[in-house]
């Protein structure tokens, strides 16, 4: 059972509860379990992280409405699914606004449950990736503002030198090479997350973009981008010392 896979049940029928837990528990995940909002709240706060949390709409104490609003004051990113035996319209249109990531009416299929919970889980871990937040870097000679896609040369000891302004897929380009620094780039990676697809056509667009970035870089002799037959490409980024 991973860290990744932690949830907060909040459900106030202990023996659908209870099932509940049991079933996702079968299926690898940390279930901890409360049986009104109140409760729930504190488990929120003092349990430690949690990856999802799945909240009875209707409950004693606290509604689960409440319960998320309360959450969402402190935590914006943590997904939520209702579960509920409403389905009226506002209701769920009142969960969307409060921040709920789904909804779903009792009686469920617990196999449907789980897809959502496993497309929820990805969902999150790809947005809270912490390197999706790494906006600058620096590549030997050179520091990128990803943002602003400005490549700016600044040789040693010296006063700040060429500056470029990027194309959008330059920058996304160079960005991931800055991801994977002296690491290989699998060119299928590249290709799907800046292309949209791996085929042919954007495999060939994708070798004239690394054409570009080494003309952009080549004012730095320790920085090399490599291609690795078969598999993709590598930045690297010597030392004065290994130069």
């Amino acid at each position: 059972m991973t860290n990744d896979n932690r949830i907060l049940l909040v459900e106030d029928d202990q023996n659908f509860g209870d099932v509940l837990r049991s079933y996702l528990e079968m299926h690898d995940y940390d279930v901890t379990l409360a049986t009104d909002g109140e409760a729930g709240l504190q488990a929120f706060e003092s349990g430690g992280k949690f990856n999802l949390c799945i909240f009875d709409v209707m409950m004693p104490k606290m509604d689960g409405f409440t319960l998320a609003k309360e959450i969402r004051q402190k935590d914006k990113v943590t997904p939520i699914i209702f579960l509920t035996a409403k389905t009226m319209k506002d209701d769920v249109l009142q969960g969307f606004k409060i921040g709920a990531d789904d909804y779903i009416s009792k009686p469920f299929n617990s196999e449907e449950l789980l897809y959502r919970i496993q497309a929820i889980l990805k969902r999150s871990s790809a947005k809270v990736d912490p390197q999706s937040e790494v906006k600058e870097f620096n590549i030997g000679e050179y520091h990128f503002n990803f943002p602003l896609r400005i490549l700016s040369h600044t040789p040693t000891g010296g006063e700040l030198g060429e500056k470029a302004k990027l194309s959008p897929k330059e920058a996304q380009l160079l960005r991931m090479f800055c991801l994977h620094i002296n690491d290989i780039l699998p060119r299928s990676k590249a290709l799907t997350e800046i292309w949209g697809e791996d085929n042919y056509f954007t495999a060939r667009s994708m070798d004239v973009f690394v054409t570009k970035l080494r003309k952009y870089l080549k004012l730095d002799s320790n920085i090399e981008i490599v291609n690795i037959h078969g598999n993709g490409f590598q930045l690297l980024v010597r030392s004065e010392q290994e130069a």
